[in-house]
């Protein structure tokens, strides 16, 4: 049996966002939950220094709920962490195999989270990937694992789903929106997680991208959640982080200690969005064919117009029209624009999706996504027929990937269009 940084590992438990999870002991019998990060992750020195800052913050978490960190290796090879090991199922595991939660089952999981949260919450770390997979079962009441762990995989541009965006279904709207994010997430998160355990699913089923979207923009199913708790669920789920109540006010519902209120209690400040830094361009991008594809215009200029050289400003001029009519554009985001941070672009149907920001592109196609920083990018194309649109994305290296959405309206589709162009246009032309 192989040994990591002492300890005797004895066999593998599982596989997520920051890598293989093993059941090892130390030389003195004790089993630990030990973690080794990918190589890939640890490969990256933005990763690491995130690691490192995150479980020095992480061994601080006590409390009942949670598994403590009991060591780490932070500078080696490869990176590992080791925590108390908690038998049991994990939450997912326990629905799975005996069905849904009845309202004081509901109350006192509900409450377990509350208090793990507040634990947390309170060494200044946000757990950010709160799901089911993500709590134990143990017979003395749930625990809260990975705190903190997804912060660190999140400073990376992995794109696989639960690893750079969590997971999809308990996201909430300013991390699918890849804003800064305060314990307001992990709120909203728990309200997703007590939406599963009464059975249901608060967005549906779909496509991550799909879940996304409806995180954003659409009212969460509560129609599994018992009568009694759908205000506190409901309130949970707000879409803006202010709204929502804290893990304090949470214990006060769950358990009586307060009568539910027609506001949150103690709502979360506004969160602090800090824009990302802008993409690099490269210096001396390779040679194009000298007849490259025609690269993006925005909507203004239309089709056929002789195209810009790459990064170049493009020319306002009046919209073309076979573009459906659409409402003026949003200057950045799907749907409301929102006060602070960078343009971004989100569209998604029920099989694909597609989201533009400052750090590049992403295209998904049933799950599958494939992620494209700036500095790789050549030319971005986006053409529509009848009511499907489609993203092209040409690489420097030759590459070229597509998507396609189906917008299903026309409606909709000059809303995607009116979205997509001011993003493509000021990112497309430093």
């Amino acid at each position: 049996m192989e040994r990591i940084g002492g300890y005797l590992v004895e066999r593998r438990l599982g596989e997520g966002g920051m890598g293989t999870v093993h059941l090892a002991r130390t030389r003195g019998g004790r089993a630990v939950a030990l973690k080794v990060a990918k190589p890939e992750l640890a490969a990256d020195p933005v990763f690491r220094e995130r690691f490192r800052s995150e479980v020095e913050a992480a061994r601080a978490v006590g409390g009942f709920h949670t598994a403590p960190v009991v060591d780490a290796d932070v500078t080696g090879d490869p990176l590992w962490l080791a925590t108390a090991y908690i038998p049991g199922p994990t939450l997912a595991a326990r629905l799975a195999a005996d069905g849904a939660m009845d309202e004081p089952r509901l109350r006192a999981l509900g409450a377990a989270l509350a208090e793990a949260l507040e634990s947390i919450h309170s060494c200044g770390l946000v757990h950010r990937d709160l799901k089911p997979g993500n709590i134990i079962m143990a017979d003395d009441g749930p625990r809260v694992l990975d705190f903190g762990i997804a912060r660190a995989v999140e400073s990376t541009r992995l794109t696989a789903t639960g690893t750079a965006f969590g997971t999809p279904g308990f996201l909430a709207p300013e991390q699918a929106l890849g804003h800064d994010v305060t314990g307001a997430a992990d709120v909203f998160a728990l309200g997703a997680v007590l939406v599963a355990a009464a059975g249901g699913t608060a967005w549906g089923e779909g496509t991550p991208m799909g879940l996304m979207y409806r995180s954003v923009h659409e009212p969460p199913d509560l129609s599994a959640v018992p009568a009694a708790l759908a205000d506190v669920v409901a309130a949970c789920l707000a879409k803006e982080p202010a709204d929502r109540p804290t893990p304090t006010a949470l214990l006060d519902l769950l358990t009586g200690s307060a009568p539910p209120p027609a506001h949150p209690l103690t709502p979360y400040p506004p969160t602090t969005l800090t824009p990302p830094p802008p993409p690099q361009v490269p210096t001396a991008p390779p040679q194009m064919p000298t007849a490259p594809p025609p690269v993006f215009l925005p909507a203004a200029q239309g089709f056929g117009a002789p195209p810009p050289p790459p990064y170049q400003q493009p020319v306002q001029a009046a919209t073309p029209a076979h573009l459906p009519a659409a409402a003026p554009p949003a200057p950045y985001g799907f749907g409301p624009p929102v006060p602070y941070g960078s343009p971004e672009a989100v569209l998604a149907d029920a099989q694909a999706g597609v989201v533009v920001n400052a750090a590049g592109v992403l295209l998904e196609i049933a799950g599958t996504t494939a992620d494209f920083p700036w500095d790789e990018i050549a030319h971005v194309e986006r053409t529509w027929r009848g009511n499907r649109l489609t993203v092209t994305v040409r690489l420097w290296d030759g590459g070229v990937y597509s998507c396609e959405l189906n917008a299903r309206r026309k409606a909709r589709l000059s809303t995607w269009v009116t979205q997509l162009d001011p993003v493509l246009g000021r990112y497309l032309t430093r």
